[in-house]
C-alpha cells in the first residue's frame, strides 16, 4: 500500500501497538540509520534514556544499545520498556512529519500490554516522560517477581474456554498458599496467557479436570516474563504504588484522540478524566485483546497498522483467526460472496451475533517500520 492510498484509508484505519517480548529491537537500528529518519528516531531514544534513567537509578543509553544492537532481556526490563515506548512514538511521528499521515485522524488505536501506555502517549493523553516513567519505576519489582514465574498458553481446539470457570480454579489455587496464578490475556475465545508462581500451572491445570469436558492444552513457554496484569503484581503492592505516581503526573484531563480501546475493559473507554484509573486496573486486570480484535472488526475496520519493533501477538491473532474463517467458508461461500454479505444490513440481522469476525480475511495489515524503510519519504522536514 502506497503513501496516497494509506492517507486515503485514514478513517477506516486502526493503529495496533505491540508490547514486552523477549526480542524488542527490530528493524530500530535501520530507522536510526536511516539519513532522513535519524534525527526524529534519535530524539525519542535519548529522551526516553534521560527519563528512565532518572527513575532506574543508573545510565541507560538507548542509542548506544541500538548502534550496538544488543537486545534487551528481563534484567534489562526497564531498558525494554523504554526502549517500546521510545520506537512505537517515533515511527508514529515518523509517519506524520514525512507522510502526513496522522493518527489523529485514525478510527481509534489499541495497544497490547505496555503498548496500551504508548498509545495513550501518542494520542496526548499523558506526557510521553511519563509514560516511560511510571512503568520503569516499578521494573525491578517485576524483574524480582518473574524469579519463580512460568509463562503458558492454554488453549482448547474445539470449543470456547468458560472464562468464569478458568478464574474460579485461579482462585482455588491462590488459596492454597502456595504460589498465585492470573489470567493476564484473553487471546481468543479458546485460548488465554496464564502467568503462575512455581507448579501452579500445572495445579491450575488438574483443578479443570472433569470440570471442562474437552481435552485442554497447555504450552508452557522457557523465556521469563514480567507478570504484568495478574494478581501476582499485588506481592510487591505494584498497582497502588503506580496509582500514586500517577496521581501527580500531568495530562490524563483530555480524551485521547483518536479514541483508544482499553484492554481493561476491551471497549474505547477512554474519557477527560479516567485514564489514571483504567491505568490503576492496566497493572494487575487481565487483557481482553480478543475484544479488542473484535471491535476492529465490528467498527468496519479494513486497515490494521501495527507499530513497534517487529509486532508479534497482534499480528499473529488477527492472521489466525482471519485463516479460521477461510477455511469454515470454503466450504459454503467464496471470499467475494462474503464482503458483499458483510455490506447488507439487512443480511447482517439475519446472521449470528459475531457476524462481524467475517471481515478478518478483508483486513489489510500494515507492519510500520518495514512500510516506513519500504516507502521513500517524499516530505522534507
Amino acid at each position: 500500500m502506497d503513501p496516497r492510498q494509506l492517507k486515503a484509508r485514514l478513517p477506516s484505519a486502526v493503529f495496533a501497538f505491540r508490547g514486552y517480548n523477549v526480542t524488542n529491537l527490530g528493524r530500530t537500528a535501520e530507522l536510526l540509520a536511516h539519513p532522513r529518519y535519524r534525527a526524529i528516531v534519535a530524539k525519542h531514544l535519548d529522551n526516553a534514556s534521560i527519563s528512565a534513567s532518572k527513575v532506574a537509578g543508573r545510565g541507560i543509553n538507548l542509542v548506544d544499545r541500538v548502534q550496538r544492537n544488543e537486545e534487551t532481556s528481563l534484567e534489562t526490563y526497564a531498558d525494554a520498556v523504554a526502549l517500546i515506548v521510545a520506537i512505537e512514538a517515533a515511527q508514529v511521528e515518523l509517519l506524520r512529519r514525512f507522510f502526513q499521515i496522522d493518527i489523529a485522524n485514525a478510527r481509534f488505536c489499541f495497544g497490547f500490554s505496555l503498548g496500551e501506555i504508548a498509545a495513550l502517549a501518542v494520542t496526548g493523553v499523558i506526557p510521553f516522560e511519563d509514560a516511560v516513567k511510571i512503568p520503569v519505576a516499578f521494573a525491578d519489582d517485576c524483574v524480582r517477581l518473574a524469579a519463580d514465574l512460568t509463562l503458558g498458553v492454554l488453549f482448547c481446539r474445539a470449543k470456547p474456554l468458560p472464562l468464569d470457570q478458568l478464574r474460579r480454579a485461579c482462585v482455588k489455587v491462590n488459596q492454597e498458599g502456595k504460589g498465585m496464578i492470573g489470567v493476564s490475556a484473553v487471546l481468543s475465545p479458546n485460548s488465554v496467557l496464564l502467568m503462575g508462581q512455581d507448579d501452579t500451572l500445572d495445579r491450575f491445570k488438574s483443578q479443570l479436570e472433569g470440570v471442562i469436558d474437552d481435552r485442554l492444552h497447555l504450552r508452557k513457554n522457557e523465556h521469563p516474563w514480567p507478570p504484568l496484569h495478574t494478581p501476582i503484581m499485588w506481592q510487591r503492592n505494584v498497582p497502588n504504588r503506580a496509582a500514586m505516581l500517577m496521581a501527580t503526573m500531568g495530562g490524563g484531563l483530555s480524551p485521547p484522540k483518536p479514541p483508544v480501546l482499553s484492554l481493561v475493559t476491551g471497549k474505547p473507554s477512554y474519557n477527560d478524566y479516567n485514564a489514571r484509573d483504567l491505568l490503576h486496573q492496566w497493572t494487575d486486570h487481565t487483557q481482553l485483546l480478543w475484544d479488542a480484535i473484535y471491535e476492529t472488526l465490528a467498527q468496519g475496520s479494513d486497515v490494521v497498522i501495527h507499530v513497534g519493533p517487529t509486532p508479534n501477538i497482534i499480528p499473529a491473532t488477527y492472521h489466525r483467526l482471519q485463516d479460521n474463517v477461510e477455511t469454515q467458508m470454503k466450504a459454503s461461500l467464496g471470499l467475494r460472496a462474503v464482503s458483499g454479505m458483510v455490506g447488507r444490513p439487512w443480511l447482517q440481522a439475519l446472521l449470528p451475533a459475531r457476524t462481524a469476525l467475517l471481515r478478518a480475511p478483508l483486513v489489510q495489515h500494515v507492519i510500520l517500520e518495514d512500510w516506513l524503510l519500504e516507502h521513500e519519504p517524499p516530505v522534507a522536514v
